[in-house]
């Protein structure tokens, strides 16, 4: 099992049956140590970037929209990117697989009224 599964897999524990808490914490946690500042940076910058109907989908009600590595790429550019990976120990393609799988979950969790509440 590499690096990237052994990550994966425990933010699927922690996103799937009662983590509603831990997981957007940690994500949190992860993006605290980035320029990004948070979940709420990380919202900010994917919005700027066009990609505000996935994130309306993941704070409103319903199923949320996918999001590809390219596009979290696109929006955060390099540095972010680089400092997400770095935090995470893994290498950038593998950071941004991960992201993509468990950005939406975390944020929808993080947002049970609609609205990002404070890690």
């Amino acid at each position: 099992m590499s690096v990237l599964d052994k990550v994966s897999d425990a933010l699927k524990g922690v996103l799937g049956q009662g983590g509603a808490a831990e997981g957007p914490a940690l994500i949190s946690a992860v993006l605290g140590k980035t320029d990004l500042g948070g979940m709420q940076g990380i919202v900010a910058k994917l919005q700027e970037g066009g990609l505000g109907t996935q994130v309306q989908s993941w704070l409103g009600d319903g199923k949320n929209l996918p999001i590809s590595a390219d596009q979290i790429r696109s929006a955060l550019g390099d540095t972010h990117v680089q400092q997400i990976a770095q935090h995470l120990g893994l290498p950038v393609d593998a950071a941004l697989k991960l992201f993509s799988e468990h950005l939406p979950t975390a944020v929808d969790q993080a947002s049970p009224t609609g609205t990002l509440q404070s890690a």
